[in-house]
């Protein structure tokens, strides 16, 4: 998708709301309350990552974002206040935003987000395909709220502001990273907050401990993807855990080891296939680059997954991307 940009500015004040309605609306962004005064000014300025992450920078005076958007794809939403005075509920309690604090949420759950003052925020969705590839039990999130102050959070809210300052200049390439560490430290986050099947596990039950510590094994397995000598053994001794436990992780979460690294290894795999940063190599080197012993191997379990073979993907790819046009 071509990025976009919108701004009331040049609008008849008369038909700023009809239009600030409308580019809510193609962020899937219900609009609550608006003000009364003629004076509101707002501005928008989306991009959508490869993976088809929308990352959306919205400058406006005070309005109100409120109720759920129907009849949109499953998705999680992330909101991260730049500059401004907001309020979060989410249901149950009122949060104040102050800059770096972030909410976020799932699609089709109603929340709301009032904006007290002209305020600067960091929009971003993302297609629960992207985070299901990470997750090993189904992901369900409430709404909630994420300070920015400290910890974990404290890091992602600082690599959005630094985003948000970038966004008019990054490309689509240099986004591919962006999108991988996003993706991660919203997981960290989440598995902090409890929102992650076991990701809280004080006074839970055994099955909540377990799903905590096959998140922790997942992540060791994620750095460790395009080592040829990856197996159970070595995971199992990294965490100081019995073989027999560690493959009973996987087998009660539907998995096995092997298939667990088979599907991360060929999803590395298809990313660098669809990026212009590594047309330069071979799909056997890429194959060899995330831990595959052999090209035909490789080819065959690439087929089986994503319904094509790698070659036909990644031309499917670079022609795509060709048409894409240039700002």
């Amino acid at each position: 998708m071509k990025p976009w940009h919108f701004n009331t500015d040049s609008l008849p004040k008369a038909e700023r709301r009809d239009a600030w309605t409308e580019a809510l609306n193609r962020l899937c962004l219900p609009l609550g309350e608006f003000p009364d005064n003629d004076n509101f000014r707002g501005a928008v300025s989306c991009v959508v990552s490869p993976l088809g992450i929308e990352i959306a920078k919205i400058d406006a005076s005070a309005h109100e974002i409120s109720g759920e958007y129907p009849n949109q794809p499953s998705s999680i939403w992330l909101l991260l206040l730049l500059d401004g005075v907001a309020e979060f509920f989410d249901g149950l309690n009122s949060h104040a935003l102050i800059a770096g604090d972030m909410a976020y949420g799932q699609s089709g759950i109603p929340a709301r987000l009032q904006f007290k003052s002209d305020c600067s925020q960091l929009f971003i969705k993302i297609p629960e395909i992207a985070l299901s590839q990470r997750m090993i039990a189904p992901l369900s999130l409430d709404v909630g709220y994420l300070s920015g102050q400290s910890g974990v959070s404290h890091v992602l809210s600082g690599m959005l502001c630094s985003l948000a300052e970038s966004l008019a200049d990054i490309s689509e390439i240099e986004l591919r990273p962006v999108e991988l560490a996003l993706t991660e430290f919203l997981i960290a986050c989440l598995a902090r907050e409890g929102q992650l099947p076991g990701g809280n596990t004080v006074g839970k039950h055994a099955d909540a401990v377990r799903t905590a510590h096959l998140h922790r094994i997942c992540q060791t397995i994620e750095t460790c993807l395009g080592d040829t000598k990856l197996n159970p053994q070595r995971i199992a001794d990294e965490h100081g855990v019995s073989l027999r436990y560690l493959q009973k992780l996987f087998t009660l979460s539907g998995q096995t080891f092997s298939g667990y690294v088979r599907g991360r290894r060929l999803e590395r795999c298809r990313n660098d296939l669809a990026s212009p940063l590594y047309a330069h190599l071979s799909i056997t080197e890429i194959c060899y680059r995330w831990g595959f012993n052999g090209s035909a191997h490789f080819s065959r379990a690439f087929r089986e997954q994503f319904k094509q073979s790698p070659r036909d993907y990644r031309r499917e790819q670079s022609g795509q991307a060709a048409l894409t046009p240039k700002d």
